[in-house]
C-alpha cells in the first residue's frame, strides 16, 4: 500500500492539472462504482437518506463513526453487515480494509455521521482509495447545524435577521488562534454562526467574543445531540451561555448557534410571499 499522505499528495496534484470526469457523468443521488462515504445525518435514524439507506442495507462491511452514529441506526439497517468502528484506527488501518474488503467483492461502505462535506475527514480516505485503485463517491447527509435550526423551529437564513450563515469551529488544539475566524462572522451582524465541535471551548469562545468588544446580549442556543432521543437546548446570551453550559456538563456533541435567528425574532416577511412575482420579480430571485 501506498503511503496514505503520498497518495494523497498524489491525487491533489493530478486534481489541479485535469478535472475528475466523473462530475460531468454522476449526480450526486445516484448509485455508482465503488465505495459510498454516506452521511449518516444527526442522529435520529429516521434523517438517514432514502439513498443512504438503502446502501447500508446491502452493505457487507460498514464501517462506521463509532458513537458519533446512533447505535440504533446500526441495529436497524446494518444488523446483517459486519460493522467496524473507525474510532482510534488512522489511515494506514482504515484503507487496507476497505480496499480489501472491496477487492474481494464485498459491498463496502464508509458510514460518516451528519454530512460529509462538513468536517468530515472524508477527502483523505478517499483520496487514498483512489490512489489505490478504488473508486469512491459522497452521498450527503443532514448535517447538524440543520437538525439543530429544526429543533429551534427557526430558519438559519431569516429575511432582515441573517443573509449568511457560517459554518466554523473555535480555536484549539488543531486550530491556531489566527484561523479562528468566529468573532469576525458575529461582528458582520446578519450572519448565523454555527460552531462545530466546540461544545468543551464555549465559555472561552464567548468570553473572547466579549473581550472583542461583541455585544454580550446576543442571543446563542446550544443545541446537544440533535435529534437524539437525549437532545437537550440550552439558550442564553454570549454573556450567559458559557456558565449555563459548565451547569449542565456538556462537554461534546453539541451545536452552537450564534445570532438572532437562534430566536427567530425581528425578522421582516420575505419578497417571496409579498407579491414579489407580481411586481415583475421571478421565484428565483425572491428571498425564501
Amino acid at each position: 500500500m501506498t503511503d496514505p499522505q503520498e497518495a494523497i499528495d498524489a491525487e491533489s496534484t493530478a486534481r489541479a492539472n485535469e478535472r475528475d470526469p466523473r462530475i460531468e457523468e454522476q449526480t450526486a443521488g445516484e448509485v455508482q462504482e465503488g465505495i459510498p462515504f454516506i452521511g449518516a445525518g444527526p442522529g435520529d435514524p429516521g434523517l438517514l437518506t432514502v439513498t443512504g439507506r438503502e446502501l447500508v442495507e446491502s452493505a457487507d462491511l460498514v464501517v462506521h463513526a463509532g458513537s458519533l452514529v446512533n447505535s440504533e441506526l446500526l441495529t436497524e439497517y446494518c444488523a446483517d453487515a459486519e460493522q467496524v468502528s473507525s474510532i482510534g484506527k488512522d489511515l494506514e488501518e482504515l484503507v487496507p480494509l476497505m480496499r480489501d474488503a472491496h477487492e474481494s467483492g464485498r459491498d463496502v461502505v464508509r458510514l460518516h455521521s451528519g454530512d460529509p462535506a462538513v468536517y468530515g475527514a472524508a477527502v483523505e480516505q478517499m483520496d487514498a482509495l483512489e490512489h489505490e485503485g478504488v473508486p469512491t463517491y459522497i452521498v450527503p447527509g443532514v448535517t447538524s447545524a440543520f437538525a439543530a435550526s429544526a429543533t429551534l423551529r427557526t430558519q438559519l437564513t431569516l429575511n432582515g435577521v441573517s443573509n449568511h450563515v457560517a459554518f466554523t469551529r473555535p480555536q484549539g488544539k488543531t486550530l491556531d488562534p489566527e484561523d479562528d475566524h468566529i468573532g469576525e462572522f458575529v461582528g458582520m451582524g446578519d450572519v448565523t454562526t454555527c460552531i462545530y465541535l466546540g461544545t468543551h471551548a464555549v465559555g472561552e469562545t464567548m468570553d473572547r467574543l466579549v473581550d472583542e468588544g461583541h455585544d454580550p446580549d446576543t442571543p446563542v442556543a446550544v443545541v446537544y445531540h440533535a435529534s437524539w432521543p437525549d437532545e437537550e437546548v440550552i439558550e442564553g446570551t454570549i454573556g450567559t451561555i458559557g456558565e449555563r453550559l459548565e451547569e449542565a456538563g456538556y462537554r461534546a456533541s453539541a451545536m452552537v448557534v450564534i445570532g438572532d435567528a437562534a430566536r427567530k425574532a425581528g425578522y421582516e416577511r420575505s419578497y417571496l410571499y409579498d407579491g414579489w412575482a407580481n411586481r415583475g420579480g421571478t421565484e428565483s430571485e425572491a428571498d425564501d
